[in-house]
């Protein structure tokens, strides 16, 4: 009699639509996951269209380009650069034309959509990854607890690149700690490595520590930050963490265009803490033989211009850089300024 009874009441549960229901739920929730990367994929391929189309009625500063006279230190604002010289000479005298570009922790490939255009219009070839969890890569953020799980796209990039190629490899805030541990892997395929207000760290040391000044030491933010994200229920560690808007647009866009804030705050997804927490194991043998620029961002409020100096003196790299007006995305507050350091450091021999 009692499972007459259970059998009846799930055949009832059945008829009224609650055996099902979770997996209507289920198919719901993955049908606008697939509708929400192809709305990012459209709405980031009319962003470049967009700026490709500007830029040729502006004038960009990228059909003539010129290098400046200093290597280590170069102040830059944002203006078009004069220059006699013309695109095929130019492009000859750059060996590596290779650009991946590694964004910062909460974006994803699509931040870099001016600098796309911009070298896509000097004859070079970039390639803007999204790293796990980021960006349209699906992953739920809350799996993703190591440096190698969150840098595992770029990686397998550089895995699959032909043995006769290299790139030159950029990374901006966080991403500067996949770019790293990138180089100590595969420091052969890589010509240059370019920190842009990133997290250019040494041996043993933790990226999140580069950020202790503004958000105070690691072991107090995972304890007390309200920004705290627990994927897997309070009673767990947390698993990432997100900046409210208010507190994003501060910190971040200080510089920058509206459009380019309102694109931010639909487009960025929590940070796992997991890969910022962990400390970078780095040797002389191989990361210590690469080549390594540093661009420093003057109105910086992320990452202040001071904390990127000491970054700069405890692990000086080949070159440094400076922009002036630019916020902690240089991206979007100054793109050219940007552009003309990147390919700058390109044609250096």
């Amino acid at each position: 009699m009692g499972n007459r009874f259970i059998c009846m009441a799930k055949k009832e549960n059945e008829r009224n639509g609650v055996g099902s229901r979770s997996k209507r739920m289920e198919r719901s929730k993955r049908r606008s996951l697939v509708e929400e990367e192809l709305l990012h994929r459209q709405a980031l391929a009319m962003a470049i269209q967009q700026h490709q189309l500007s830029q040729r009625f502006e004038g960009s500063m990228s059909r003539r380009i010129g290098s400046t006279s200093s290597r280590r230190r170069t102040d830059s604002s944002d203006p078009a650069p004069n220059s006699t010289q013309q695109l095929p000479e130019f492009l000859e005298s750059i060996k590596t034309k290779k650009f991946v570009l590694v964004h910062g922790e909460g974006f994803g490939a699509w931040c870099w959509y001016k600098n796309i255009a911009l070298l896509e219009e000097t004859g070079l070839l970039p390639t803007a990854i999204d790293l796990t969890g980021s960006g349209i890569e699906l992953t739920d953020t809350k799996n993703v607890t190591t440096l190698a799980e969150y840098s595992k796209p770029l990686i397998d990039y550089l895995e699959n690149l032909p043995e006769d190629e290299k790139v030159i490899l950029v990374g901006h805030s966080v991403g500067g700690a996949c770019v790293s541990y990138a180089l100590e892997l595969y420091p052969q395929k890589i010509a240059k490595a370019v920190f842009i207000c990133a997290t250019m760290i040494s041996d043993g040391q933790r990226p999140f520590d580069v950020f202790s000044e503004e958000l105070g030491s690691a072991e107090l933010f995972m304890q007390e930050s309200k920004f705290l994200i627990y994927g897997n229920g309070k009673e767990k560690p947390p698993t990432g963490f997100m900046f409210k808007k208010e507190q994003m647009h501060g910190l971040y866009f200080n510089q920058s265009p509206a459009k380019d804030v309102a694109l931010a705050m639909v487009s960025m997804r929590p940070i796992p803490l997991g890969p910022i927490m962990e400390k970078l194991s780095l040797t002389p043998e191989k990361y210590g033989t690469s080549r390594r620029f540093y661009i420093q961002t003057l109105d910086d409020r992320a990452l202040s211009p001071d904390v990127q100096e000491k970054l700069v003196r405890e692990n000086p790299p080949e070159g440094v850089f400076k922009i002036k007006g630019s916020d902690h995305c240089p991206f979007f507050s100054k793109p050219q300024s940007l552009h003309k350091i990147l390919v700058e450091i390109a044609q250096i021999p």
